[in-house]
């Protein structure tokens, strides 16, 4: 890959005027033309911004490790100080993912997960900075995730696939013995670790089975007795972060159990009682935590798309102040060991992400790091407007539902503009104003107008709006589709006649759903890995997935759903699809097969229709290699000028 990638950046410094860029040897792509020598000029600054992410605090005090991106795929840097300069540590082909801090004392490392080529096989690997080495600590052939230390016992937990392929239990590990893995749950499911007691005897877990529900229990470490937290409970309740306070009775948690969205509880392990804290709150709460020392909690709230961070002293929850962070998403929120530090990234429709510290107790708020955006102007970057369009049916009010979407225009527009609807994947995701550079040079250098809509089925409002898509009100959430291209016609400034659709993963479902349910209506469409069959999805995902996409979607098994997804499903209604399509794919894909890419391009094909497609042989679910994802999108932009704004 390497030689490929530094050929291909070879070739574009020595191309001639008017050549064109040709695709790497990774890269299979049929019916898109060649990319001209201008389309990559003007794209060179919006593809060339980078973000920079909190990933851990240094044990020490010596500042945080990030992600972030100067070649090919994010790697692990090190960051002393406030905009002090960014050191990198690891450098792979592939992506890095996390960095867990080693907190032993005498230990100058971290843990990090890497897979290979996409295909989402995750090993997690040690990096010893003393030694400037890494080595593999799982067995290189089941799927393993987390890397979560415990407080002082040495050990840490994380997630893996090893006993049988199909569920995922958890694990501990003592990174120092050769054969230190020991399995916990061992228990049919999905389960994850999440809370470590402050003596490490305990472990609190969660049983995943949907985004509605999951079940949280307290684990014996040493005798692997398990307590469910909710015995009694039959309720459907989806349970989220969790924090076990210093005093080792408290623990707190986010759940749905009183409400529509995610309120902050304290459960009394001893008495096994809970109390809301946040009855009040009408907004999901996303991230939670406590300092070690328990004299912070801070949480953000989801407010239709927008972080709030709320920060309180401890114990009576008292309101903190700080100093006002500049309004956007906000994740990646941890207090260093001290307790003195606040680490959040921030992101922003006009900003990517960077690192930002909010020093305690007085409040101060300082960027740690500076990421480039090419040179562009962010003065020229458009921010969203909130929107709710109507759609077809009523809420449980009994008034007309609507549904909230997030719409980017251009500036200083002379008549109707085209419209690229841009529809998030999940199904249990969110369309949030979040800094998207392509996103940003579709608005200003194409002139289209982009809607991100958020369709039942999305998270972020509340949980019955989560729950109206599954099972046989599958097509419901098309219907919000088509009651956005109803609500486009009725608007001036956008132009209803020259409309595109594009999406990734579920979202790659909605596109071909969108041009087979309005095929008149729908100019183009691309379609990123998307699901093409429902049933041929269900039965070819990987094993260790099958279980949790049926309580989404069905289970095919059953005659009478088998009957209904096949009949919805883009596949057997290809025919009715009248515009072209483009097709993007990872080969490596273990959530949606590449086969799903495959069957929808050949039964479109045979419409007459053209089609585009692009499979990299070195991706999965989507196009994380900067090489490949450049491509796509130079694809993607040729596409729309040759199919949308004609």
């Amino acid at each position: 890959m390497k030689h490929v990638l530094t050929a291909f950046l070879l070739t574009l410094l020595i191309l001639p005027a008017h050549a064109q860029v040709p695709p790497t040897d990774n890269l299979e792509v049929s019916g898109i033309p060649p990319i001209p020598e201008s389309v990559v000029e003007r794209t060179n600054q919006y593809f060339n911004v980078r973000g920079a992410g909190f990933t851990g605090w240094l044990p020490d005090g010596d500042g945080m490790y990030i992600s972030t991106r100067f070649g090919n795929t994010n790697q692990i840097h090190h960051v002393s100080g406030p905009g002090m300069a960014r050191r990198q540590l690891t450098f792979f082909e592939e992506p890095v993912y996390g960095a867990s801090p080693d907190p032993r004392e005498g230990k100058n490392g971290f843990c990090f997960s890497r897979d290979v080529g996409g295909g989402e096989f995750y090993q997690i690997f040690y990096f010893d900075r003393d030694r400037g080495e890494s080595w593999m600590l799982t067995d290189g052939k089941s799927r393993n995730s987390g890397a979560y230390w415990s407080n002082s016992s040495g050990v840490f937990t994380f997630s893996s696939n090893r006993r049988d392929g199909k569920n995922t239990d958890v694990w501990i590990m003592d990174p120092d013995q050769a054969d230190g893995a020991r399995i916990l749950t061992e228990k049919e499911g999905s389960w994850y670790g999440a809370a470590w007691s402050p003596d490490d005897s305990r472990l609190l877990v969660i049983q995943y089975v949907s985004a509605n529900e999951t079940h949280p229990w307290i684990i014996d470490v040493s005798s692997r007795d398990m307590a469910a937290m909710f015995p009694e409970s039959d309720r459907q309740v989806s349970y989220s972060s969790f924090e076990w306070a210093p005093d080792g009775n408290t623990i707190y948690y986010t759940s749905d159990e009183d409400d529509e969205f995610q309120q902050l509880h304290a459960y009394d392990v001893s008495a096994g009682t809970t109390r809301n804290l946040t009855p009040e709150l009408n907004w999901d709460i996303v991230n939670l935590e406590v300092s070690d020392d328990g004299r912070w909690l801070a949480y953000t709230t989801n407010e239709d798309g927008i972080s709030r961070l709320h920060l309180f002293s401890m114990p009576g929850m008292k309101p903190a102040r700080h100093e006002p962070i500049r309004v956007g998403l906000i994740g990646g929120m941890k207090f260093n060991e001290a307790g003195t530090k606040l680490a959040l990234n921030i992101n922003a429709a006009d900003s990517p992400t960077d690192a930002w510290v909010i020093d305690l107790p007085g409040g101060t708020v300082t960027r740690w790091t500076y990421s480039e955006v090419g040179g562009l102007n962010t003065a020229s970057f458009v921010t969203p407007e909130l929107i709710h369009y109507p759609t077809f049916d009523t809420d449980e009010s009994g008034a007309v539902r609507n549904i909230p979407a997030f719409m980017y225009l251009p500036e200083n527009a002379r008549g109707s503009v085209p419209v690229i609807i841009d529809i998030h994947g999940g199904p249990e995701g969110q369309s949030r104003p979040w800094f998207s550079s392509i996103t940003q040079y579709w608005v200003n250098e194409l002139g289209c107008a982009v809607i991100l809509p958020n369709v039942r089925g999305s998270t972020g409002y509340g949980k019955s709006y989560l729950a109206l898509d599954n099972g046989f009100n599958r097509e419901e959430s098309v219907k919000d589709i088509g009651a956005l291209l109803d609500w486009i016609e009725t608007q001036p400034g956008l132009d209803a006649d020259r409309v595109a659709v594009y999406g990734g993963s579920y979202g790659g479902y909605m596109v071909l759903a969108a041009m087979t349910n309005y095929p008149e209506r729908i100019r183009c469409g691309v379609d990123i890995v998307g699901i093409s069959n429902f049933v041929t999805f269900l039965e070819n995902t990987k094993e260790y997935r099958q279980d949790l996409r049926r309580v989404e979607y069905g289970d095919e098994r059953d005659p009478d759903m088998r009957a209904f997804l096949q009949n919805i499903s883009p596949t057997n209604n290809a025919d009715k699809i009248r515009s072209p399509l483009f097709v993007a794919q990872g080969e490596n894909d273990p959530r949606v097969p590449a086969s799903e890419a495959r069957q929808i391009v050949t039964a479109v094909e045979d419409n007459g229709i053209p089609v585009w497609t692009l499979f990299a042989k070195d991706e999965g679910h989507g196009f994380r290699k900067k090489n490949n994802r450049d491509y796509f999108n130079w694809s993607t932009i040729l596409f729309f000028q040759e199919f949308l704004l004609k």
